[in-house]
């Protein structure tokens, strides 16, 4: 049947959606909440959104629609590509059949009755305004249906005309860049096989000159573990629509009938204050409806080897690396790569889950005892999903490598990929990490990939989205038998960040570059849809491992204290005087972790930003904050210009006091700002509007501030 022209409204707490529906669904407003409009004066006043119709075109309004479709004349990209295999039913033209709303959520049911397809869309805006949105296909038919594409469809406002998207690599994730969108579009594929370094499934449109604190923004991210499309297009008429959705390989979706498809989420938050406010939704989405209650405890601190030893292990040796850790008030000891069977290098024995004779013939015990005596938890590194051909697993079954028959395929630091869609290679995978989680008291995983996929096939069919598919049901099996091990995501670093994996881990490794200076452009990258207690940043050696750069520990320092806090070192080989520099950060970390795990958090910009920037966090109350001032490269003027702190009450004073900088601060210049050398009281009011004067400092140095009400 046919809907009669209706205007349904998500309400959230800042933001409000309507959508208006007939025989199809548009998203005709997105953006600011209309607190007083009620229902009947929306139903009413919507007349003022109908489309006149020019001459030249079609003859009727046609609706982009939350599901375009080629067949209604829509002729930009259709939410739904495929056909059967005579080729019919590849233009469908569904119509809305049933559309029930449960408070601030919506399940819209489609029906194309020709094409036997059904289609439903559910839509949710939350109190935290984050709109939730996914697509379902289901084939009603008698025979297959192939599906080339199926993708989430959210219309935005005309006015949104620059973009921020999100770029890297290895040891450099999440770097920013800015472009125009004014006629044709814009499109960002990743086909490495996990969300990827190079191309964060995530998007940010807006007017022009949205910044940190001014504009309206609308944020996209798309929790996908796979290969994905975003794109915006720009209509010809002007109308601008975002997509997002798993990327599919040739032949890889094939409904049979009565099966069904769904896309992954799309997650999207609106703000007219730009992005700090867009990104404390974000962030408190993330903590009340993706994490709830794994933020049950406190993040304990880390200790990780890898970089201290790498395949070097001694278990005498690690016993003291962890009695050091302990000293120094590290919470939890992770034993990164080479523990298990024959593994000395990369080269070799991926797959071979079992503990190395030779370098442990103890086994594990003597150490996670050991650990577990010193007060920390401890954690194991592994990565279940690869396989080195130098390996007695790929000796003995060689068919469970995920790939196309016939073919070599490149590999990617000496390693290939198993496939999970073998069911023996799967059940092999968690009975080897069962056996350890049941075996040993361990509280933690480091849960790696190092490579990215190639050829991904099972029994020669693209397998791509099967695999991330049967990945997710290997963590969840897991955890379902082990609910209290913690996981972390790392893929080379921050190559499988996305919020459908955080759905079941508890933290990101955010790369494999510990340099500072590059850490403060990662993080503050990472920082737009993700809090600092998922952030993994640790405090790394004085001579990056990565880079060769050297920075001083008041630079390593805080800029890993705004994150989930760790050291990636040899404590061994520390001296007494670094040991009680790692101490001291340690100990700042504990000090402000809840406020840093719960605040609000902004990114402040500065006039120089390409030298300066800096990260603050609020309390929920108003009462406390923390602010970092990190200078990163030499000011473009001899003063710095003034600082602002945004999220005080206007109606309270602020004691501000100096906890960390750098050793010569104060000797650099003949004088720093006077409010810099004792405890000042400024008014909320004067710190957010007038400002204080910045220090002036040297390249890779930062400041620490903590404000507290009087």
């Amino acid at each position: 049947m046919t809907i009669q022209p209706q205007l349904y409204s998500l309400i959230g707490t800042n933001s409000q959606l309507l959508l208006a529906v007939s025989d199809n669904a548009d998203i005709v407003y997105y953006g600011n909440r209309l607190p007083y409009a009620t229902h009947s004066d929306l139903q009413q006043m919507a007349i003022g959104l109908e489309r006149p119709i020019p001459f030249g075109r079609l003859d009727t309004d046609i609706a982009v629609s939350i599901n375009p479709q080629l067949g209604r004349g829509n002729f930009g990209a259709s939410a739904l590509e495929g056909f059967r295999e005579n080729g019919s039913d590849w233009a469908p033209v569904f119509t809305i059949t049933a559309v029930k709303q449960d408070g601030n959520k919506l399940i819209i049911d489609c029906l194309d009755q020709q094409a036997q397809l059904g289609w439903q869309t559910q839509i949710e805006l939350d109190q935290n305004d984050v709109l939730q949105l996914s697509q379902t296909v289901t084939n009603l038919g008698t025979s297959d249906y192939h599906v080339i594409r199926c993708a989430n469809t959210a219309p935005i406002a005309d006015n949104a005309s620059e973009i921020l998207s999100f770029y890297g690599r290895w040891i450099k994730e999440f770097q920013q860049h800015r472009s125009q969108l004014s006629h044709g579009g814009y499109i960002q594929e990743n086909r490495r096989g996990r969300t990827s370094h190079e191309h964060y499934p995530a998007v940010i449109v807006g007017e022009h000159g949205f910044s940190d604190d001014h504009g309206q923004v609308w944020g996209a991210h798309l929790a996908w573990s796979g290969n994905h499309r975003m794109r915006i297009d720009v209509k010809a008429d002007g109308r601008r629509v975002l997509q997002a959705e798993a990327l599919y390989l040739p032949g890889e979706i094939t409904l049979q009938p009565q099966q069904s498809l769904t896309t992954p989420t799309l997650y999207m938050s609106y703000s007219h204050h730009g992005l700090n406010t867009m990104s404390q939704h974000f962030h408190q989405h993330v903590r009340t409806s993706i994490l709830k209650d794994r933020l049950h405890k406190p993040r304990p601190i880390h200790l990780n080897t890898w970089e201290g030893i790498y395949f070097d292990h001694d278990p005498n040796y690690i016993t003291a690396m962890a009695t050091e850790a302990a000293a120094m008030g590290v919470e939890r000891f992770i034993v990164d790569d080479g523990w298990f069977l024959g593994r000395n290098d990369d080269t070799s024995s991926l797959g071979d889950w079992f503990v190395d004779p030779k370098k442990y013939p103890a086994g594990l015990s003597p150490i996670i005892n050991h650990v577990h005596q010193l007060g920390m938890e401890f954690g194991l590194w592994f990565e279940p999903e690869m396989i080195n051909k130098d390996a007695d697993l790929y000796r003995q079954h060689p068919e469970w490598l995920l790939a196309v028959d016939g073919y070599d395929q490149p590999t990617g630091r000496h390693q290939y990929v198993l496939d999970l869609q073998n069911p023996a290679a799967f059940a092999y995978l968690f009975e080897r990490l069962d056996h350890f989680l049941s075996q040993y008291e361990i509280d933690y995983i480091k849960w790696d990939m190092n490579r990215e996929i190639v050829q991904p096939a099972h029994n020669n069919r693209a397998a791509g989205c099967g695999q991330v598919e049967r990945y997710y049901a290997l963590v969840d099996k897991l955890l379902a038998k082990h609910p209290k091990v913690e996981i972390e995501s790392c893929a080379a670093g921050g190559g499988r960040i996305d919020y459908e994996i955080l759905k079941r881990t508890h933290r990101f490794w955010c790369s494999d570059n510990n340099d500072p200076l590059e850490r403060q452009e990662i993080q503050r990258g990472m920082s737009y849809f993700y809090p600092p207690e998922v952030m993994g940043t640790h405090i790394g050696s004085h001579c990056s491992h990565t880079t060769r750069r050297t920075h001083t520990m008041n630079f390593r320092g805080n800029t890993a204290l705004f994150g989930h806090m760790g050291l990636e070192l040899d404590p061994v080989k520390a001296g007494d005087q670094e040991k009680t520099a790692f101490s001291h950060y340690i100990q700042l970390h504990k000090k402000y972790r809840h406020l840093l795990h719960s605040g609000d958090n902004y990114r402040l910009s500065f006039n120089d930003s390409a030298a300066l920037q800096g990260n603050m966090v609020v309390s929920k109350s108003q009462s406390d904050a923390l602010v970092s001032i990190n200078q990163l490269a030499m000011p473009t003027y001899c003063l710095s210009g003034r600082l602002h702190i945004p999220g005080l009450r206007a109606d309270q004073h602020y004691t501000i006091t100096v906890v960390d900088g750098p050793d010569n601060l104060h000797s650099m210049v003949n004088r720093q700002p006077p409010w810099l050398t004792s405890q000042q009281h400024f008014s909320g009011e004067w710190l957010q509007t007038v400002g204080l004067t910045l220090p002036i400092m040297d390249p890779e140095s930062s400041l620490l501030l903590e404000l507290q009400i009087q």
